[in-house]
């Protein structure tokens, strides 16, 4: 599997394991260190090194960063760091919070060691259970897709393998790896999935449902690239700009707009939200934006996560409040007809 990561991957010459010393990415580092041993995939160089973030989330977990490190030159990896990281309180809830802050650190080393890609131990178990959460907490079509393989430089090459698989590597391999005991605490709801949710899918069920879960995850991933694409040309073709970098709004045009299939209009105001700051709006909040481009109800504003304002400028609104030209024209009459986002603050730099 790591084999045909790398190759999909084009063979990056320098790579990098992310490892925080449980099973998973332990099989996955001592599964890199055999192709480091020999120096080439399939005729092609490598060399393979290494990263635990710490992040000091649990006591003694500057002592679990260091062994996880130990184990990791003991295989052979180099360089091996250790990261530690302190995670911020953000909307988004700890698990994400903490995510952040890893993924920062990774790509933080990656740059200081030349690597082009960073393995992630993520397995099929992983991902059955972000399908799982994607269908409890009623997300769209990304959400259910899952982890992709790939993303910018992050590889996933374990997506098709077992948790259990990873157990057996490490025993075969003599490590001993450390497990998270967050992973069954039950007031994380990714925790109650793994140890609660999927066993008894599996317990009522019958065998198969990870794996079913994972499938579902591999089909919905091409559904939506292939609507994000035609959402980025879309939203490319429609959005006018006005303001500078550190001001922005923009507009859609309503017609338009109304013309988009539903799946197609939602993720085209989504990205005009994030365009000028915002985060990822809930159904709900694209539903108000909807509303607006529907005209029920008032001209706005509505909000949107991240701090953005989405409105419908009215000429009778800008003629009331004085904003008119030469001959009365009002000066932004340009924008009637269209969806305005507007920060709610100009980001700081």
């Amino acid at each position: 599997m790591l084999q045909d990561a790398l190759a999909d991957a084009g063979y990056p010459e320098r790579v990098l394991v992310a490892c925080s010393g449980g099973p998973d990415s332990l099989a996955l580092a001592a599964v890199a260190a055999y192709f480091a041993r020999r120096g080439h995939v399939d005729g092609h160089p490598v060399t393979v090194g290494a990263v635990v973030v710490d992040h000091q989330l649990q006591p003694g977990s500057a002592d679990v960063a260091a062994a996880a490190a130990a184990a990791l030159r003991e295989l052979g990896l180099a360089p091996v760091q250790v990261r530690t990281v302190d995670v911020a309180p953000t909307g988004m809830g700890p698990e994400a919070a903490a995510r952040d802050a890893r993924h920062a650190a990774l790509e933080a080393c990656a740059d200081d060691t030349g690597a082009s890609a960073i393995l992630l131990g993520h397995t099929l178990d992983d991902q059955a259970e972000q399908v799982l959460l994607g269908l409890a907490r009623g997300s769209g079509t990304r959400s259910l897709a899952g982890m992709r393989p790939v993303r910018g430089r992050l590889l996933r090459p374990f997506l098709g393998l077992r948790r259990a698989e990873t157990l057996e590597i490490c025993s075969v391999e003599g490590l001993d790896p450390w497990h998270d005991p967050s992973n069954e605490d039950p007031s994380f709801a990714r925790s109650r999935t793994r140890v609660e949710v999927l066993p008894m899918l599996e317990e009522k069920l019958g065998p198969g449902v990870a794996e079913s879960l994972a499938r579902t995850a591999s089909i919905l991933q091409l559904d939506a690239d292939y609507l994000e694409d035609v959402a980025s040309d879309t939203f490319a073709r429609l959005q006018e700009r006005t303001g500078t970098e550190l001001s922005l709004e923009l507009s859609l045009p309503e017609a338009a707009l109304r013309e988009l299939a539903p799946s197609l209009r939602f993720r085209v105001i989504a990205k005009a939200a994030a365009e000028v700051g915002g985060q990822q709006p809930s159904h709900q909040r694209l539903l108000a934006a909807e509303d607006l481009l529907r005209r029920r109800g008032s001209a706005g504003p509505v909000q949107l996560p991240g701090g953005v304002s989405v409105y419908r400028l009215s000429l009778a609104q800008l003629s009331e409040a004085g904003q008119s030209g030469a001959g009365g024209v009002p000066r932004e009459g340009a924008r009637c007809g269209k969806l305005v986002f507007r920060p709610q603050k100009p980001p700081q730099n």
